[in-house]
């Protein structure tokens, strides 16, 4: 209807006030039958969901069997982290907030030097992409960005590292000796404190596992591919923000004081909704949620 009214010659306004839709949406789908010649919804970027969840007994075997007769491969890895998931959040949907106070999370990130390393989308005029203020600057040969390496819990943040190199098994035990412990005290962690990381091939190193072993530290079991349940993901993303903000030219430096200014508020809110990150994917099959 909005199409064919729009070819008799009636305005975007005219069609919206008639219909009662709004003019955004008579443009947008304008737009789309001039580009396409259809009005029907296009197929989404990415990559879409391979397995389904409505049959939770179904096993990974059987699933692969009718994936593969539709003509869509699953691998067991897929199923078998999907079910880990679901098992990490059903199983610890009762714990209570005080196991989830004594809990120190890690994980590590990438920070740009220029920009939140996501992206944007900007109106500009026509010939007008390479202007100075419609461009982001960059760094030649990787110098734009480093890794980090950070430890938080419900009592604030810990200790911000910069990895500078590929980390194995051994260096990721320096990594660990030089600021798990410390990182723990600043925090006053109480007695029987809790580690949290994900298994990245240096966390599951059998250098790593004797490390911990002989420190004697609570590791928490972790589903792997889960940064959904990951809390530390909220602070990376203000940190990133924050860095942004102050354009730094020693981005290390900056990323450093603002972690530090990170409130510890902000961290026991964080841990304190912990269990609905644990609702969403008990909620999702398993499946990867937003965070």
């Amino acid at each position: 209807m909005i199409v064919d009214l729009h070819q008799a010659g009636k305005t975007e306004s005219a069609i919206g006030k008639q219909l009662g839709v709004k003019k955004s949406t008579v443009g947008a789908i304008n737009r789309k039958w001039k580009t396409y010649k259809t009005t029907t919804n296009l197929p989404r970027s990415g990559a879409p969901c391979k397995i389904s969840a409505r049959n939770p007994r179904t096993t990974w075997g059987d699933l692969m069997n009718d994936q593969q007769k539709a003509g869509t491969n699953v691998t067991k890895a897929t199923v078998s982290n999907r079910r880990a998931r679901l098992k990490f959040a059903r199983e610890h949907l009762d714990v209570l907030e005080e196991y989830w106070e004594n809990v120190i999370w890690s994980d590590e990130t990438k920070v740009e030097l220029f920009g939140t390393n996501t992206t944007h989308r900007v109106w500009r005029r026509v010939n007008a992409e390479l202007h100075p203020k419609n461009t982001i600057p960059t760094v030649k040969h990787g110098g734009g960005k480093i890794m980090l390496w950070g430890f938080f819990s419900a009592k604030g943040p810990g200790r911000l590292v910069r990895v500078h190199e590929r980390v194995n098994g051994a260096m990721n035990c320096e990594i660990l000796s030089a600021n798990l412990l410390p990182s723990a005290r600043a925090l006053k962690m109480k007695h029987g404190w809790v580690f949290q990381h994900d298994n990245d091939t240096k966390h599951t190193a059998r250098a790593t596992k004797e490390w911990l072993h002989k420190k004697h530290f609570k590791v928490l079991e972790w589903p792997s591919q889960s940064p959904d349940l990951n809390p530390i993901e909220n602070l990376w993303r203000e940190l990133k923000v924050c860095v942004a903000r102050r354009q730094p030219q020693n981005i290390t430096k900056i990323c450093v004081e603002e972690w530090a200014k990170i409130p510890a508020v902000v961290c026991a809110n964080l841990v304190k909704n912990y269990r609905k990150s644990l609702t969403s994917v008990t909620a999702n099959k398993g499946y990867c949620t937003k965070y």
